[in-house]
């Protein structure tokens, strides 16, 4: 059972998953579509709509505790004043996950493209 088991593994300990949740995230705020596997990319998905939702109220405050997670000026910069922006009327949903159907060669995990709406 599952009990108290909210946090995804991936595979990797806390440290390394971390970073490679920041670096995952911080590609799709440059990019605004990456290719990566179905799980990363749901899990990433719970991730920057948390912070999109934040970036839509811009204050001191929002921007530390993004910038806290992803460590980038030029990409904190771009979610508050592009992609924010984007979504300020929309309630929620600011990203959508697409199964390509195909699967990676060397461990055969099935790809999704992560992008904005």
């Amino acid at each position: 059972m599952r009990h108290k088991d909210k946090v995804k593994k991936l595979g990797r300990h806390k440290k390394h998953r971390k970073s490679m949740l920041r670096n995952l995230a911080l590609s799709l705020i440059k990019n605004e579509r990456i290719i990566t596997t179905v799980s990363r990319a749901k899990y990433l998905k719970r991730i920057v709509e948390k912070m999109i939702t934040k970036a839509k109220k811009d204050s001191l405050h929002n921007r530390r505790v993004i910038f806290s997670f992803l460590r980038d000026k030029k990409g904190l910069v771009k979610l508050f004043s592009n992609i924010a922006v984007r979504y300020i009327n929309r309630p929620g949903g600011y990203t959508r996950v697409v199964k390509l159907g195909k699967y990676r060669k060397g461990d055969n995990a099935e790809l999704a493209i992560i992008e904005f709406v």
